[in-house]
């Protein structure tokens, strides 16, 4: 960082103790953004930085709720509603155990510069709670989102946040809570995205997030010379959920070959590639029908299966892969991972998830001349789609797929030139880190700086 920024970091680790996924992503942006506040005295006067590290409004909450056996469950609930300069908080909620309020500062964080960079009007923030809906009955999902709702509702709406899905959200959870919504708020307004199509939904948004981390890295490697793209490229993704089936999806269509896919149990190595028509429809069904393990996948296709604890660890320890895909979780590629992946001739990284390379695996990409395109720019192509959605909601229209994501891979493309326009002018070209932080930086701080202290 730097004698500007090195403060700020400090005091955010001083009021936010035990919360290191957000002191991670703080320390991210700060570490790009000091050339930019060399540049503008005006923002380091006003304190923006300092500003910007606060959430505007953290809310929390019980969620008391009846499972199936006539117990009363209690949850906590939460919303963090970060920054709205630029336009309603936007972001997704998560339902897993492990979600507390460092987890959301640090998403909500992202979300910012994020948004900023699709160029829509889009604020940030996200939510969520330590609710686990796996194994859970679809009454019982129901009864939790009813609970959780009838808090939420007061601090949502179309002009002032606008939740989605995330990890342990989608399609039949957003079912339910906007449900909930229009119950209590008696109207019916755009106010959640990834609905269905038939209640304001947006065709093509299931695709967007893995689309969208796919045509980053395609804009990547091109900006390398190669016009050819993701044609001939061998290909690793983790996760097995919407983001990486999609990427996977992607990259078929584009001419690379997938090899890999994971869960929680373990991952999947298939050299002959995980190819669209019976392999992708097996495990479409797989993972959003049936609910099963990525093992099953190996069962039915003959190939090698590590589990969760092998000596090979992961997908980035396998063997030679042109791009990497992260698209599981925060910190799932970290430094050994990284040198492995460099060894074996990988050329470019594009995080599907949130924050997936630690600190120190970016760096290693960046020093290795490896293009990494960090998931706020690389996964931007679902929060873009969700404001898509809110723009056909406002309209009271449903686009065409075809209309839809020939938008979101304008976005895309533009998230990848701007981010590389001011890479190059803050004189670390091919730095997407960097231009990335700077870019969504500036949008965010010019409109803090015009709207006032406050």
């Amino acid at each position: 960082m730097g004698k500007i920024t090195d403060p700020i970091y400090e005091q955010v680790v001083k009021r936010n103790q035990n919360e290191p996924e957000f002191h991670q992503a703080v320390k991210e942006v700060l570490d790009s953004i000091e050339p930019a506040l060399e540049r503008h005295p005006e923002f380091v006067k006003l304190k923006i930085v300092q500003r910007l590290v606060e959430p505007e409004r953290a809310i929390h909450f019980r969620v008391p709720w009846v499972d199936d056996n006539g117990e009363v469950q209690v949850n906590r609930g939460f919303r963090i509603q970060f920054n709205s300069a630029i336009g309603p908080y936007k972001g997704g909620l998560r339902f897993h155990p492990t979600v507390y309020d460092g987890i959301l500062k640090f998403l909500g964080f992202e979300q910012i510069f994020k948004n900023s960079l699709t160029g829509l009007m889009m604020g940030g923030g996200k939510g969520g709670s330590d609710f686990n809906p796996k194994g859970k009955s679809d009454m019982e999902v129901m009864r939790f989102c009813q609970s959780f709702m009838g808090e939420l509702w007061r601090h949502i709406g179309p002009d002032t946040d606008v939740p989605a899905g995330d990890i342990g959200v989608g399609g039949r959870e957003i079912g339910y809570l906007y449900g909930q919504y229009r119950k209590c708020k008696n109207s019916f307004e755009g106010v959640l995205t990834g609905k269905g199509i038939p209640y304001g939904g947006s065709l093509g948004r299931p695709e967007a997030t893995g689309y969208g981390c796919v045509w980053f890295a395609e804009e990547m490697i091109k900006a390398r010379g190669d016009r050819e793209g993701l044609k001939g490229k061998k290909i690793a993704i983790s996760g097995s959920g919407n983001v990486a089936q999609y990427a996977a999806d992607k990259v078929n269509q584009l001419g690379g070959k997938v090899l890999t896919l994971s869960d929680s149990s373990g991952f999947i190595h298939d050299p002959d590639g995980i190819t669209l028509g019976k392999k992708w429809d097996f495990v479409m069904e797989l993972k959003n029908i049936k609910r099963g393990r990525i093992k099953e996948y190996a069962d039915k296709f003959g190939c090698k299966y590590y589990p969760t604890g092998s000596e090979i660890k992961n997908p980035w320890q396998i063997g030679e892969f042109d791009v990497a895909l992260p698209c599981a979780t925060q910190n799932e590629l970290d430094k050994e991972d990284a040198e492995c992946l460099i060894k074996n001739g990988c050329i470019a990284v594009s995080e599907g998830a949130n924050m997936p390379a630690t600190i120190d695996a970016t760096q290693i990409f960046i020093e290795r001349g490896v293009s990494f395109g960090p998931g706020k720019a690389a996964n931007a192509g679902g929060v873009a789609c969700s404001g898509l959605e809110m723009a056909q909601n406002n309209q009271r229209m449903i686009w065409t797929r075809e209309e839809t994501l020939n938008k979101l891979n304008e976005i895309m493309i533009n998230i990848h030139d701007i981010t590389a326009k001011t890479a190059m002018e803050y004189g670390v070209p091919g730095n997407y880190v960097v231009g990335a932080n700077i870019a969504g930086f500036m949008k965010v701080a010019d409109s803090m700086l015009a709207q006032g202290i406050i």
